[in-house]
């Protein structure tokens, strides 16, 4: 059982400095979300590697941005920079539904509660540092930042922003996942005390007034042209999304107000020895004790999770984490997960069980290309669409490995997978017999060992040609791997449950694709919950479909439901069993010409 001392935390105020007998910091860390030391939280991941490179960190969460703006300047000057990070979600995602209503409650705030930080997050916060220490190098990161490094069209305001840059005034933005550009920032720094000697660190962007001259940089319309043309727009983001799917990749340039938002290359992905020094990092895996009484519902949900590796090769239309964590994935050691797996077993409220062994897909562990020399020349968004690369390993043994080797530790009753499963992976037949029946032994591990009852799966849609424009695979797909659960359950004599996720409203989605979605799911039996409204959020390839009505592959136009009404007659069908929607429904089909379905709809399934 750990006894945590206020020391073992990054110190949230001076009294918190005196403790540790710090007469100064290096570094002040302002975060949107609370502050949760645990690897699953950006923030706190950012200030362990800083500390790490012997630095003075302090965090500020939550910091109250509306009066006197004493949390800003609390801690006064830091010798080398201020930080923010909006937090684990995107401010505007984490305050607004799809129709852009109020939400009521905020997962990263002390029991749930909301307006603890600005619509806008990073930019507010960084106004507010810019105005009080004028001289003092601020540098962003986080999903905010990271997604918002271009031009990129803005749901919430329904236009064209610029680069966060230009608002924020910040003097580098770190994308995507930050531990190796900070590091190296922070060495430069060491040697030359001066911000704008980092500009060459991979994985930031920063804004010159300036042409850079870099070898083979890619030079993208400039934002006002974005802005002006829809066609322009799209062109520019297909341009981004590729030349960010590479493992080479080479800057990319973007004029904007007479100046140049210039974002480096990424560093190459991590390798599995870097990512387990960053879980090495000496965490309490615990709120802070500030919070002492409060519930802080993300931390609620993940505190009993291991998370095994990182990245997505999907390439998904509405996702960002490929554009954010990265298309290849990087897997934790089994050695690695094994001692977090014991560690969350030491905590007082364990009982035996953990909640997810996972990660942004749970069964892509230690799935790479075979010829990593070919994965060097792809520009590809997706492994997996229009159809699995021949080139990719999706052999399912080191995973399987891994599970059966977690459920013999003595300190575990049961291991549950609670992140989303890509089936399409699992039931992808090989030239290479072994791997099909490694892959078809993992599917009947999981089904009868690794349920709670309820195994997610996202087949997102059921129209192929709405699943084309998301990058999913055929329905048909899903009707598969449903009679490999259902068959695998019955064979178990277990009674779980299959809950799939859809998405209604994304591009190419008319009135009539959600009500065969309707009719499809109610044939197999299934009445929804998990579903959303899709929300445009920027740089997805979904969203610039949604802005621009063209898709930026093909620059053909493309439908989208935009006003409220067309996205509340959609996500209507989901709920078809409802009676308050039964009249409205048959108006709809009427008006569409659909009166076909009704009685599909409607009637008893014999």
């Amino acid at each position: 059982m750990h006894n945590f001392r206020l020391t073992d935390f990054l110190p949230t105020t001076k009294k918190e400095c005196e403790l540790r007998n710090w007469d100064y910091v290096d570094v002040v860390l302002f975060s949107g979300d609370a502050y949760v030391d645990h690897p699953s939280f950006g923030a706190a991941v950012i200030g362990r590697v800083l500390e790490s490179e012997g630095l003075r960190v302090a965090i500020v969460p939550q910091p109250d941005w509306r009066g006197d703006f004493r949390d800003f300047k609390k801690f006064g000057k830091p010798r080398m920079f201020f930080a923010i990070s909006a937090g684990c979600m995107d401010s505007m995602v984490n305050h607004y539904t799809a129709n852009k209503r109020l939400r009521s409650n905020d997962a990263y705030s002390p029991d749930g509660r909301a307006g603890l930080r600005p619509d806008n997050c990073t930019i507010v916060y960084a106004q507010i540092i810019k105005k009080l220490f004028p001289d003092v190098p601020l540098i962003i990161g986080g999903i905010e930042a990271s997604l918002r490094r271009f031009s990129h069209y803005d749901y919430w305001t329904d236009s064209v922003h610029k680069s966060i840059l230009v608002d924020t005034k910040a003097d580098l933005l770190v994308y995507g996942m930050g531990e190796k550009p900070i590091k190296q920032i922070v060495q430069q720094l060491k040697k030359s005390q001066h911000i704008e000697d980092c500009r060459n660190v991979p994985q930031v962007a920063y804004f010159s007034a300036e042409k850079p001259i870099v070898e083979n940089a890619i030079f993208l319309a400039s934002h006002e042209s974005c802005c002006k043309h829809k066609s322009i727009s799209a062109e520019t983001f297909r341009k981004i999304e590729e030349e960010s799917n590479k493992i080479v990749q080479t800057t990319i340039v973007q004029p904007v107000d007479d100046k140049y938002v210039v974002v480096n290359p990424s560093f190459p992905p991590m390798k599995s020895e870097e990512l387990d020094a960053v879980y090495e990092l000496p965490f309490t895996r615990q709120p802070h004790p500030k919070y002492k009484g409060k519930t802080i519902p993300a931390f609620e949900m993940i505190k009993f999770s291991v998370n095994t590796h990182r990245g997505c090769f999907g390439g998904c239309a509405f996702c960002t984490i490929s554009m954010h964590q990265g298309k290849f994935v990087v897997s934790r050691s089994k050695e690695s997960i094994i001692k977090e797996v014991k560690e969350i077993s030491k905590m007082p409220d364990f009982k035996g069980y953990l909640s997810d062994l996972g990660g942004p897909s749970a069964n892509m562990y230690q799935m790479r290309g075979h010829n990593t020399e070919l994965c060097e020349k792809c520009k590809r968004a997706s492994c997996l669409f229009p159809s699995i690369c021949k080139n990719l390993n999706n052999n399912h043994k080191p995973l399987l490995e891994l599970y059966k080797e977690v459920d013999r530790l003595p300190c575990l009753k049961k291991s549950f997978i609670g992140s989303g499963v890509r089936y399409d992976l699992i039931l992808h037949k090989t030239n290479n017999d072994e791997i099909n029946r490694i892959n078809q032994e993992y599917a009947e591990e999981l089904i009868k060992n690794h349920v709670s009852g309820r195994l997610k799966v996202a087949p997102e849609h059921t129209s192929n040609k709405v699943l084309a424009t998301m990058r999913k695979p055929s329905f048909s797909l899903f009707r598969e791997f449903k009679m490999l659960f259902d068959r695998v359950n019955s064979a178990a004599k277990l009674n779980q449950q299959i809950i799939p996720y859809f998405i209604s409203s994304h591009p190419s989605c008319e009135l009539q694709d959600m009500a065969e979605l309707a009719v499809e799911t109610k044939k197999l039996n299934f009445q929804l919950e998990q579903v959303q409204d899709f929300t445009p959020t920027p740089m997805t390839l979904a969203t610039e479909m949604y802005h621009t009505e063209l898709d930026p592959y093909t620059m053909k136009p493309i439908f989208v439901a935009k006003t409220k009404q067309e996205k509340l007659s959609q996500r209507q069908f989901f709920f078809w069993y409802k009676p308050e929607y039964k009249a409205q429904i048959k108006q709809l089909l009427q008006r569409i010409g659909r009166r076909d379905l009704i009685d599909k709809l409607f009637s008893k399934i014999k």
